[in-house]
């Protein structure tokens, strides 16, 4: 296989390892508290990337750099850990993988709010479908009720979009993997505030549990991560690694029902039909054309 047509497998690899995370997240919070659950999962993601980072020789960052590290480890692991699994408490894998869709949306309209950047008619339209499929999630029973849970898992898109646009700035000076790796060591260290409450809750767990929260550590969060930024470096354009996300949904929804036996309503159904379909327009409005492989990451 040639190397510019190998991003394939480690776009999948990526996208695989982000998909059955939902679903072993909501396995493992049948024991695990959400801040648990964080902090053990990140402990043992930032272990095997710290070998990772010896074997490479992968120097810190500029201590300039600090701050936006820190933000970065705080919305895309910290922050967004407690509101995902907060939300994943309540909420299938498939409706998480779905709402946690949207995030390059907030992010574009992050953009547009910070930077100025500018979006086109469609996208706007896409826009609009997607608050439509949301409205149709929150359809439980035949009755409109905003759940905590989409509340929380909105909230960790929002910190996903925020964290996105963090990296981009940062991946001007570093590559994709160093940030990804910089930012996991920073969120672990905040997440460390629950290492008493995780100790405790780990003693009293079933090998299972245990089970969970190394596989999301080293596969769903440390590999994953790795070889997303491997995929994007050797794409020949950002866009055909990142399309490979809209996989996501699909196989959360899959494996959901495969292992944990989630089958999703009718309401998460069409919603997540509606959802997708939005942000399906929306990527395709607003792609440039032929755009160069950039070394950013996205996140899962």
């Amino acid at each position: 296989m040639e190397k510019r047509n190998s991003f394939h497998i480690f776009a999948l690899i990526s996208v695989v390892g982000w998909s059955i995370s939902y679903v072993l997240t909501r396995m493992a919070l049948r024991h695990f508290s959400p801040y648990s659950l964080g902090f053990l999962r990140y402990i043992i993601a930032s272990a095997v990337l710290a070998a990772i980072a010896c074997a490479f020789s992968i120097s810190p960052p500029a201590r300039k750099d600090w701050g936006l590290i820190a933000a970065s480890g705080a919305t895309g692991f910290f922050l967004y850990m407690i509101a995902l699994n907060t939300g994943s408490m309540t909420e299938t894998a498939a409706t998480n993988s779905i709402i946690i869709a949207t995030a390059p949306i907030m992010t574009t309209l992050l953009g547009m709010i910070l930077y100025g950047e500018k979006l086109v008619s469609a996208q706007w339209f896409a826009i609009a479908v997607e608050f439509v499929g949301i409205m149709i999630l929150n359809v439980r029973d035949g009755n409109f009720s905003v759940g905590a849970g989409i509340f929380w898992l909105l909230l960790a898109a929002f910190l996903l979009s925020v964290f996105n646009l963090l990296q981009r700035k940062l991946t001007k000076t570093y590559t994709g993997l160093r940030v990804s790796i910089y930012s996991i060591f920073a969120g672990t260290v905040m997440l460390s505030a629950f290492v008493r409450e995780a100790v405790e809750e780990a003693a009293s767990a079933d090998a299972k549990y245990l089970v969970y929260a190394a596989l999301l550590g080293i596969f769903s969060s440390a590999l994953s991560y790795v070889a997303w930024s491997v995929a994007i470096e050797r794409a020949p354009r950002t866009s055909s690694a990142s399309n490979y996300m809209f996989l996501t949904p699909l196989l959360a929804a899959v494996m959901g029902f495969v292992i944990a036996g989630e089958l999703p309503d009718s309401g998460t159904l069409i919603g997540g039909a509606v959802i997708l379909s939005g942000v399906f327009l929306f990527n395709r409005a607003g792609r440039p054309p032929q755009t160069p492989a950039n070394g950013k990451t996205a996140g899962g």
